[in-house]
């Protein structure tokens, strides 16, 4: 394991919801991340849950990391992914004094939207057998 790479944290950062059922998805995510991860690995939600980008971003640098890679997982890029998300990671950046590093949305990646597709349509074709 590279210092590098043991030094960088990862932010996954889902939008939020009031119903504490809806973030299971990304708890269960944030397993499967942190079991191939080398560093530290945290969630974060932008409404209506726990933690914020700030507090999660803090989480890491309390830890020692050197960098944080911040993941958003939107499907589609809006006002929350070209707007919000780059004001509170630089926001965060500036209160831990540690870089922060912002993905591509996951949705934006050709895995996922093939990924999509293909649930979909085996779910749609369950239907009808």
């Amino acid at each position: 394991m590279s210092d590098a790479k043991k030094n960088t944290g990862i932010v996954l950062l889902a939008h939020g919801a009031r119903d504490p059922s809806w973030r299971e998805p990304f708890e269960r995510i944030l397993d499967r991340v942190r079991s191939g991860a080398e560093g530290p690995v945290s969630l974060a939600f932008l409404d209506h849950m726990e933690p914020g980008v700030s507090s999660a971003c803090e989480q890491l640098a309390a830890l020692g990391v050197s960098k944080i890679v911040l993941v958003p997982l939107f499907l589609g890029v809006g006002g929350h992914v070209k707007g919000d998300v780059p004001k509170l990671v630089a926001e965060a950046s500036a209160k831990t004094g540690v870089a922060i590093e912002i993905t591509p949305a996951i949705g934006e990646t050709e895995s996922l939207v093939q990924s999509i597709a293909d649930v979909s349509l085996h779910l749609a074709t369950q239907l009808n057998d």
